[in-house]
């Protein structure tokens, strides 16, 4: 019997994964969760997985955490700047206790993307590779959700102020990319590969506009401004300058194609289409 392990299984993508195994017939006790805070996760123990208490910088609460594992789902950490080092501890750890595949949350196109956060999702597949360990790598493109926790703005502004152009998104769900993460899992014939996942049909700024003005019943556009532009509207509405810069670094890399794939690999580990942008937004919105 495989025994799969889940890290940040109290986050919304790791319990996402947790629950997709179970859906895809895995038993509830042959789940482990990995969760620095085992009471965040009393619904996944109340069903009987394993919960087990594990923190990507403690290294010391590793080894304990990952006996008996034979499938982990690394999924990637939300330091930035710490996640190199913290994925490492896990990689180490795994290896030490016999783990025989990892699969990783990585980035698109992590080893050739400009995406300003890939860098440490290169060097997290090149310490897995280093390892020797199978892995599967789960380069996700874009979560639909990251661009939800603003429609209240949106609703109130009536617009969108971006500089992503016309680039395209290939983004989905949240639980869509941890599904396939868990197909992943269970699956034979994932070993060494590397997938990049992105929902279809991609969409721009206007289209999530759009979207969004459907699913709120209030008109919202896109006004797409230049970088320097973006900058200081962001700025005059309170964020400090390096957030500023980040937030339009990554409007940047949309239009220049960062975050758009057409590989379809997405599609063939979940069996069916992805979550249309129309629909994910009215039920994330319900």
């Amino acid at each position: 019997m495989t025994t799969y392990a889940v890290t940040g299984a109290s986050g919304p993508f790791g319990h996402h994964a947790v629950t997709s195994l179970i859906e895809a017939g895995v038993l509830a006790s042959d789940i482990v969760a990995l969760v620095r805070t085992p009471s965040k996760v009393q619904d996944l123990a109340d069903q009987g997985v394993q919960v087990r208490a594990a923190d990507y910088s403690d290294a010391a609460t590793l080894p304990d955490a990952l006996a008996g594992v034979d499938t982990l789902l690394l999924v990637s950490g939300s330091e930035v700047g710490q996640r190199v080092p913290q994925h490492t501890n896990v990689i180490d750890a795994a290896k030490a206790a016999g783990v025989s595949r990892i699969a990783y949350t990585s980035a698109p196109r992590a080893d050739t993307t400009e995406l300003a956060l890939a860098p440490e999702h290169k060097a997290t597949e090149e310490a897995l590779r280093a390892s020797g360990i199978a892995f599967t790598i789960l380069r996700n493109g874009w979560y639909i959700e990251n661009y939800l926790g603003q429609v209240e703005q949106y609703r109130a502004t009536g617009e969108i102020v971006g500089a992503a152009g016309d680039g395209l998104v290939s983004g989905a769900p949240r639980a869509d990319f941890a599904e396939a993460a868990a197909a992943a899992l269970v699956q034979s014939g994932h070993e060494n590969a590397v997938y990049e996942l992105g929902g279809a049909p991609a969409f721009t700024m206007t289209d999530l506009a759009a979207a969004l003005s459907t699913a709120t019943g209030t008109t919202i556009v896109y006004r797409d401004v230049t970088p320097d532009e973006l900058v200081a509207t962001l700025e005059g509405v309170g964020l400090d300058s390096g957030t500023a810069g980040f937030v339009t670094a990554l409007d940047v890399a949309t239009k220049r194609g960062d975050l758009f794939t057409d590989s379809g690999d997405l599609q063939r580990l979940l069996g069916r289409e992805s979550t249309p942008l129309a629909d994910a937004i009215a039920a994330a919105l319900k």
